[in-house]
């Protein structure tokens, strides 16, 4: 069979998977909204997307310090954390610089003597790292790492930054969605602050005949006192009056 006939059968199925393992991920992210399921499921379907990664992580830098967020396994831990401990490798450099990774680990020592050092042997023959930028606060790398001897080529290069941008669109959309349903939660602890608030209040300037400024700063001052938040002194305040009033 005409060997360019091959080539191209080849690149048709990366490309086959690459597409199934975006479709997969977008199943799971009309699924699921959480961040970190989503950046586990990023993690899980690269290898369908690069058919030459058997291993993949995901580090993020928080302040500049990396963290191996979500991985496949444990040598991609062990092989993230050598590069954090020599402060450099494929995933920092992709990180840092913005721009794709593709080293043979022949040529590690050469580019990053104290990562090769630090790494030591195993059984990783090659890495691909593309970068990752979620926001200021979720960026970093997808790291890919070859133990099967195949050597990541150009057509791996541009499936994984296919696949990464794809990704980074997704991560952002439960990104937002995080933030909003934080957003509602503290919209609504404040919202029953204040009603609880309100209710003490009440009590007081019907028990002391006082106005509201006046009995406002008579929650303050027990706040104070206690050495609690006001909402908590206002809270107990209106169990107490309550469970009196049930009292024959």
């Amino acid at each position: 069979m005409n060997e360019n006939l091959l080539d191209e059968r080849d690149a048709a199925r990366r490309v086959d998977d690459v597409t199934t393992a975006l479709e997969r991920l977008a199943g799971t992210f009309a699924d699921e909204e959480d961040l970190s399921v989503v950046l586990q499921r990023v993690c899980q379907q690269v290898i369908h997307a690069v058919p030459d990664a058997e291993i993949a992580s995901i580090t993020l830098l928080r302040e500049g310090t990396p963290y191996t967020a979500t991985a496949t396994g444990d040598t991609a831990h062990r092989i993230d954390q050598a590069q954090y401990d020599a402060g450099q490798g494929p995933c920092l450099e992709a990180a840092r610089t913005g721009e794709l990774q593709r080293v043979k680990v022949a040529d590690t020592g050469q580019r990053w003597p104290e990562f090769a050092a630090a790494a030591g042997e195993s059984a990783v023959l090659g890495y691909l790292a593309a970068p990752l930028f979620v926001d200021r606060e979720y960026h970093g790398s997808l790291n890919l790492y070859d133990t099967g001897g195949h050597s990541f080529g150009a057509l791996d290069a541009a499936l994984l930054e296919l696949y990464t941008t794809a990704a980074e669109a997704a991560l952002r959309s439960a990104r937002r969605h995080q933030e909003a349903r934080e957003t509602m939660g503290q919209l609504s602890a404040a919202l029953t602050s204040r009603a609880v608030i309100d209710q003490a209040k009440g009590i007081l300037m019907a028990l002391h005949r006082i106005p509201a400024d006046d009995a406002f700063k008579l929650l303050v001052k027990a706040s104070q006192e206690q050495n609690v938040k006001l909402r908590e002194v206002a809270h107990d305040f209106v169990a107490a009056a309550l469970a009196a009033q049930d009292r024959p």
